[in-house]
């Protein structure tokens, strides 16, 4: 799986999200700004993440996932 197809996954399930895709060996590293963390806890921003990529590591495409979620204001946008 490309990073372009990770990425619109995620920026098409969370609303307004600037989303950025690497991979570090095995490893899948996303970080999403996005103004739908706005009130959440980091748990449930990385469920809203994991939502979005449900699919791809159910059937095995992805396997770890690293994350960093933020809102605007903790990216400093």
């Amino acid at each position: 799986m490309q990073p372009d197809e990770i990425k619109a996954l995620i920026e098409g399930h969370i609303p307004e999200s600037a989303v950025n895709v690497a991979f570090e060996g095995s490893h899948l590293v996303v970080t999403v700004v996005s103004s739908a963390f706005e009130g959440l806890t980091r748990l449930k921003k990385q469920q809203l993440v994991y939502a979005a990529l449900s699919e791809k590591i159910a059937d095995g495409t992805l396997h770890a996932v690293q994350m960093q979620t933020l809102t605007p204001e903790e990216a400093g946008r």
